[in-house]
């Protein structure tokens, strides 16, 4: 299981309020009791930080906010001392403005090498005022600015498919895959192992740059997919070629390199292309992060990536949780407190994902049972997406409040050392009840449920890449066995149900007595012979 570590929210060592890689390295024997196997760390390289992260400047250092190579050294030998293995964020679809192949197009001229590392093009209209095509930006309005020429002129306009801040590479030109080779290559020389892929269904766009047949569609949601910017064949290659890059390490030391995309596409066949054996080894499948509160939804997600990724031989890749959704406890129903039914769900949504076959991800917070924190105020916000569109729905800044630790109060040990210095996003007077000193202390929480479930999952035989088989169950219930034995059960309706096996259970989201499943929990049992 891989936790993700959202450095700036993880915790803070130096006193600004932002957390940091020496945080994440203070950290690392609180995420061993857990029980994790590795961790993803989001982009901690040289920023404006305009995208926190994702609008990177440089590839191959560390922003100065989260220290620098050497304490980066230090946090991956302390990792390697513990057994914890360390993934970075790699942004391969675009970089930041302040990159300096892009302040280098901009002072070029139109047709230069320059800009075909970017998506130049003229306007349209008589004077090119108008954009070169309809494409929207996933983070509101259009996705292309014009900008001004060396002579100050209106000029060309360029492509940048989330902010334009954030302008999208031309894979089409070789220099750009070469520059990512070496990048690659500089971190996996420093120990890594492996990298989470940003936009991994991106980097290619359609070779003409056509409008879209429906712009309104790719307008609506972050989250809807250009299929002239997305998903583009020439993909496939690129992750070949990094596939191969990893092996060669691997051949050299026999440590696999792990390769995880993020890959948006409509169905679970086409994920399934992503993770084929000499491309991506794991692809987070979304569809279950997405599926509503019901078991038939759950039930179809979890039947086509079965039939359609692991049925070709590929790992299936769980996560419930990330740093750009709402949290389940707020996802599944209930106030910004998290109390009551949506903690309910959560637990049992933790459990059900655990015992599925393949990899799992979860995200810092989430082994607390955080809530999404709803009401931060508007002068507090950061998210680009609602500095671009004035609205605060679908916003992320909720996800991301830095961990609460212990104390009563904010900065709720996030932070220490400096007087008055206050977290980058605001925590609410509430987390004091989720703090970890606290969550370790309580047998009931959700810590210790993730820590019995990943301790179950490492150990028990039945619980490795292997079958799953559905049981009948009543409309409301869930129940699977996997391999020769264990079943899991999840009951989505308000009632009891009866339980699927005898006695009591292995482990259960919830007070579960022998023979009942209650509602909204889920429970694990062993079985000598499997209905």
């Amino acid at each position: 299981m891989v936790y993700q570590v959202y450095v700036r929210s993880f915790l803070d060592s130096t006193g600004d309020g932002v957390g940091d890689l020496a945080g994440v390295r203070a950290g690392l024997p609180y995420l061993k009791k857990l029980g994790v196997d590795g961790i993803w760390l989001s982009p901690f390289y040289p920023s404006p930080q305009r995208d926190h992260g994702y609008d990177v400047a440089d590839y191959r250092g560390v922003d100065a906010v989260y220290g620098d190579l050497a304490e980066f050294d230090l946090l991956m030998s302390a990792a390697r001392r513990i057994g914890i293995r360390v993934l970075l964020d790699i942004v391969p679809n675009h970089c930041s403005s302040e990159h300096p192949w892009f302040r280098e197009a901009l002072a070029a001229a139109p047709g230069s090498p320059a800009r075909a590392r970017f998506h130049f093009a003229d306007g349209r209209g008589p004077d090119g005022s108008e954009p070169p095509n309809n494409w929207h930006s996933m983070f509101g309005g259009p996705a292309w600015t014009r900008v001004s020429e060396p002579d100050d002129r209106p000029g060309q306009w360029y492509l940048h498919m989330f902010t334009p801040d954030q302008p999208d590479w031309n894979w089409r030109t070789p220099e750009i895959a070469a520059e990512f080779d070496q990048v690659l290559r500089f971190w996996l020389d420093r120990g890594v192992d492996g990298f989470r892929i940003d936009v991994a269904a991106g980097l290619y766009k359609h070779p003409e740059l056509p409008d879209s047949d429906d712009p309104e569609a790719d307008a609506r949601t972050r989250d809807s997919v250009n299929p002239l910017a997305w998903n583009q064949p020439e993909v496939h290659d690129v992750w070949r070629h990094w596939r191969a890059v990893c092996e060669e390490y691997r051949r050299r030391d026999g440590r696999e390199r792990l390769l995880v995309g993020e890959v948006s596409v409509p169905t679970a066949r086409e994920h399934a292309r992503y993770v084929r054996a000499d491309e991506l080894h794991q692809a987070f499948f979304f569809d279950l992060l997405g599926a509503p509160w019901q078991a038939g939804a759950f039930r179809k997600v979890i039947s086509e990536a079965m039939q359609d990724i692991a049925g070709t031989g590929s790992t299936v890749t769980w996560v419930l949780n990330n740093h750009d959704q709402v949290r389940t406890v707020t996802r599944y129903g209930e106030p910004a407190e998290g109390s009551g039914l949506g903690a309910a769900r959560a637990r049992a949504a933790a459990l059900l994902m655990l015992a599925l076959p393949g990899a799992a991800y979860i995200y810092q917070g989430e082994e607390l049972g955080l809530p999404e924190v709803v009401d931060l105020p508007d002068d507090v916000l950061t998210d680009p997406i609602f500095h671009r569109t004035g609205s605060r729905a679908r916003i992320r800044d909720g996800c991301r409040v830095p961990l609460p630790w212990s104390g009563q109060a904010s900065p709720f040990g996030f932070t220490k050392g400096v007087e008055g210095v206050k977290p980058w996003l605001p925590q609410p007077d509430y987390f004091a009840a989720y703090a970890t000193d606290r969550a370790l202390g309580d047998t009931r929480s959700f810590w210790h449920l993730y820590r019995e479930g990943l301790q179950l999952r490492s150990t028990l035989p039945q619980l490795g890449e292997g079958t799953l088989r559905w049981l009948d169950t009543p409309p409301d219930v869930l129940a699977f066995v996997r391999g020769d034995g264990l079943i899991c059960a999840v009951n989505f309706g308000a009632f009891p149900a009866l339980a699927p096996a005898g006695g009591a259970p292995l482990l259960a989201s919830g007070p579960c007595p022998a023979g009942t499943l209650p509602g909204s929990t889920a429970a694990w049992w062993l079985a000598d012979e499997a209905p």
